[in-house]
């Protein structure tokens, strides 16, 4: 992480420094802010490559900021919550987080998600040139960047475009949770199967006409998800 500068945003003095001095020891120049007014003017100033998030603060709450900043750049975010349900994580990810850490978290895995944060936005996504997936419903132009559902152009986080382009990629095969994880997000989330979960349903959400009954990704029970061409 030397040379990079993360963005922490969060009201709480105690965890902007829990979170702040092991990403500096970590070789990261580090700038704080304790609201999402200040976090935007920080951001602004700073053009982090990286910008830690916390949900729950007074002024501009994390979603709000979140939107703001989405609006004006692809950074990484990664958002921070007290509670790890789904409905918060789906949320951050239709504001364009990237990734979520939950309350109480442990400093190393703080450090390991903004490690894996940063290497996924200096390495970018590899793409099979011409892949494409096309039908009356769906179109998946891979090389261009774009999805149309229904004729509609839609929009998809880059964590959600990594997970689609890596299924489509491997059309018809059963790709196992740890494939998923490993080529996805790293191997710093390797045991991490609920991410898969959550980011399929919310892929799912966005591409199917019905989420509860997918035509284009399967899940195979206890395996892992494949994408199916529609018949």
């Amino acid at each position: 992480m030397h040379n990079k500068k993360i963005l922490v945003i969060d009201d709480d003095a105690q965890l902007r420094r829990l979170t702040e001095y092991p990403l500096t020891r970590a070789g990261a120049d580090v700038a704080v802010a304790k609201n999402g007014k200040e976090g935007l003017r920080q951001f602004y100033e700073q053009k982090p490559d990286l910008v830690i998030l916390d949900v729950m603060m007074p002024e501009m709450d994390g979603w709000e900021t979140c939107k703001n900043i989405r609006q004006l750049s692809d950074v990484p975010i990664i958002m921070v919550t007290a509670r790890g349900n789904d409905e918060d994580v789906i949320k951050g990810l239709e504001l364009g987080a990237d990734d979520y850490i939950t309350k109480p978290f442990n400093v190393k895995v703080l450090v390991a998600r903004a490690r894996a944060a940063l290497r996924r936005a200096e390495k970018g996504i590899t793409i099979k040139k011409g892949t494409r997936y096309s039908d009356s419903y769906l179109t998946i132009d891979l090389d261009e960047h774009r999805i149309f559902v229904d004729g509609n152009p839609v929009s998809l986080t880059a964590t959600e475009f990594r997970l689609l382009a890596y299924l489509l990629e491997n059309t018809g095969r059963v790709m196992s949770f740890e494939q998923i994880l490993k080529s996805v997000w790293g191997w710093d989330y390797i045991d991490d199967v609920n991410y898969i979960r959550v980011y399929i349903w919310h892929l799912r959400k966005k591409i199917e006409k019905d989420p509860k009954d997918p035509e284009y990704i399967q899940n195979v029970q206890g395996v892992g998800y494949r994408f199916e061409k529609k018949s």
